[in-house]
C-alpha cells in the first residue's frame, strides 16, 4: 500500500496559494486516477483505490499545515502502513518555482508542515516530493508570500511541476523511490 500525503491549508480563501501545492497535486492524482477524498478521518480528508493493482491512500491534512503530522501518523498506524510506502508532497522556499526535488530524509529546512511531520513520525526519514516556490522579493514577509497566489508568469511553471510531481508519485507504484528519485531529479 502506497500513502501519498500533500500539505496545504484547509479553506476556499487558501485554496490557490504557494503553500497549496501539495493539496494541488493530490487533485490531479485524484483527477488522473478518478478517486475522490471521500472518509473525513484523522484530522484530514481522504481517499483510496487501486491504481495498477497497488492500493493507494491519498490524503489532505485539515489541521492547517503546521499540525500536519497530527494528520499524517493516526492514518498511518491505523492502516499499518510502513514510513517507506508514505511520500509528502509540499511547497519549498528553496527551490526555484517549478522545480521538483524528491529526497529519502533530511531535516524540516524551516518548513512547520515537515516538522510536525518529523516530530510525529519520530523520524527525519521518510520519502518527500518538493515543488519549489522561490522566495519572496522586495522584502515581502514569507507568511504573506506563501499565502499568497502564483503570478500570472508563474502559473505555467506551477502546472508543469504538479504534472511532473503526478508523474513522479505514479512511477513510484511500480517503481524504488530510488528510481524515481534518480529520474525526477534530472529533470
Amino acid at each position: 500500500m502506497k500513502y501519498i500525503v500533500g500539505l496545504g491549508n484547509p479553506g476556499k480563501n487558501y485554496e490557490k496559494t504557494r503553500h497549496n501545492v501539495g493539496f494541488m497535486v493530490i487533485d490531479e492524482l485524484c483527477r488522473r486516477w478518478g478517486l475522490s477524498l471521500n472518509k473525513e478521518k484523522f484530522k484530514g480528508i481522504y481517499g483510496m483505490g487501486s491504481i495498477n493493482g497497488e492500493k493507494v491512500i491519498l490524503l489532505k491534512p485539515l489541521t492547517y499545515m503546521n499540525l500536519s503530522g497530527e494528520s499524517i501518523r493516526p492514518l498511518l498506524d491505523y492502516y499499518e502502513i510502513d514510513v517507506e510506502d508514505l511520500i509528502v508532497i509540499y511547497d519549498d522556499l528553496d527551490l526555484p518555482t517549478g522545480k521538483i526535488r524528491l529526497r529519502t530524509k533530511g531535516s524540516a529546512g524551516g518548513h512547520n508542515g515537515i516538522k510536525s511531520t518529523i516530530q510525529h513520525l519520530g523520524t527525519q526519514n521518510f520519502n518527500r516530493l518538493r515543488i519549489g516556490i522561490n522566495r519572496p522579493v522586495n522584502g515581502m514577509k514569507v507568511p504573506d508570500y506563501v499565502l499568497g497566489v502564483f503570478s500570472a508568469e508563474e502559473q505555467p511553471e506551477i502546472e508543469g511541476a504538479i504534472k511532473q510531481a503526478a508523474d513522479a508519485c505514479e512511477k513510484w507504484l511500480s517503481h524504488t523511490f530510488l528510481e524515481v528519485m534518480n529520474e525526477f531529479n534530472q529533470k
